[in-house]
């Protein structure tokens, strides 16, 4: 008889086994826009589990701006960047993004997975090296799978190893890829450093800014800006779907490598372009991240009022220094049943298991946004400090 290629299917039964215990923590049905506050499967809950780190995914200019451009330009564009699929105000976004990130050009994909994907794919030839952090984004990993250079590895936030693999590979081309944020970690790339070392080994430098713009910086520019190097980063990537409150991925640099990735990056050439409603609302949402910097001063001072009540109690929140804020619980189970209580106590928070993790620390990933209040907060605190002495993890 032969193998039945659906049989591992048939034998997935973690999932099942997680809902009969009442611990599924996936696919909930949100009923409401993304705020502080939202609706799931009808009942109120506080959310910490967003990426609307700036809160303005309900923002009404950006709400507005999205569904004047949908008017004016239809629903879709109905086919690829690179034929029919480009207007006016993809153009107008990716000039706006460019300047506000201080690059010569940029181009805009669909997704921010698509923008890792087409950048790296693109970029990195046989014969050429990729090196990445070990914890860098799923998104950069797939890239780097799809490019025909070799991936070498260093682990996570450690220069002495980073120059360990770029001796090894020094008199090639090579490209390091990090996270500006790390988005389950919620700390910070040591690009001084990295820079450093690619200067001396004649590297390029490629900042995924997903989880750090509109974050980190005095303008929120992301990580180069908080460390006043922005021009060692020499290719700057940013999603669309956090603090610009659409979807969508930017890659910017200098103009002929846009130019050259335009032209030959997969992702960009065989998926129908951006829809322009979502273009409109990343319109809106730059011109909302430069005119209200106190939107980035509040999400910074609640990440350090959470951080250090967390801290307080018990919790190991890691190295985490941003408004992403791991607490690490043991176990897979632990990170459950911990979801599931928080979850039942009004909190909707992310479990993060194996293998997003090493075994036996599994964590509960809280993030925050500009509109949490301290009444929001203050609620978030009390029941994670009930869970959490409940389970015996504080």
């Amino acid at each position: 008889m032969s193998a039945d290629i659906f049989e591992k299917c048939v034998n997935f039964n973690v999932v099942n086994d997680l809902r009969q215990a009442g611990f599924y923590p996936y696919f909930h049905r949100v009923e409401s826009a993304q705020g502080p506050e939202i609706i799931v499967e009808g009942k109120k809950k506080i959310i910490v589990c967003s990426n609307n780190y700036l809160g303005l995914a309900n923002h009404p200019k950006v709400i507005e701006a999205s569904a004047a451009a949908a008017k004016q330009y239809g629903t879709s564009c109905t086919g690829s960047r690179f034929l029919n699929g480009t207007n006016d105000l993809h153009e107008k976004v990716e000039n706006k993004f460019a300047n506000f990130v201080g690059k010569e050009a940029a181009v805009l994909f669909t997704t921010g997975h698509h923008s890792n994907l087409g950048a790296l794919q693109s970029l990195v030839a046989k014969g050429e090296v990729l090196v990445t952090d070990k914890l860098d984004h799923a998104s950069i990993i797939d890239g780097c799978r799809l490019s025909f250079g070799e991936m070498a590895r260093f682990r996570h936030n450690d220069i002495s190893d980073l120059e360990r693999i770029l001796k090894k590979y020094e008199g090639k081309a090579m490209l390091i890829v990090v996270d500006g944020i790390f988005s389950m970690e919620g700390d910070i790339a040591n690009l001084p450093e990295i820079a450093r070392l690619a200067k001396i080994y004649g590297a390029r430098v490629f900042v995924d800014e997903a989880h750090s713009l509109g974050v980190i910086g005095k303008n929120g520019k992301g990580t180069g800006e908080h460390f006043e190097i922005e021009d060692s980063v020499d290719v700057l990537m940013a999603t669309a779907s956090k603090s610009l409150a659409s979807i969508g991925g930017f890659i910017a640099s200098k103009k002929e490598v846009i130019d050259y990735v335009k032209h030959i990056a997969r992702p960009m050439i065989f998926t129908a372009s951006l829809p322009p409603a979502c273009v409109g609302a990343i319109d809106a949402a730059l011109d909302l991240a430069v005119a209200e910097p106190e939107r980035r001063t509040n999400l910074m001072n609640s990440a350090k009022k959470m951080n250090a009540a967390f801290k307080a109690m018990g919790y190991n929140t890691n190295k985490s220094e941003t408004p992403i804020i791991p607490l690490t619980v043991g176990d897979d189970m632990t990170a459950f049943k911990m979801w599931r209580m928080l979850f039942d106590e009004g909190v909707f928070a992310s479990p993060v298991v194996t293998p997003g993790v090493p075994e036996g620390q599994a964590i509960i990933r809280t993030s925050y946004m500009a509109t949490h209040t301290d009444d929001h907060l203050n609620f978030i605190l009390e029941k994670f400090e009930k869970v959490g002495k409940l389970l015996g993890v504080i």
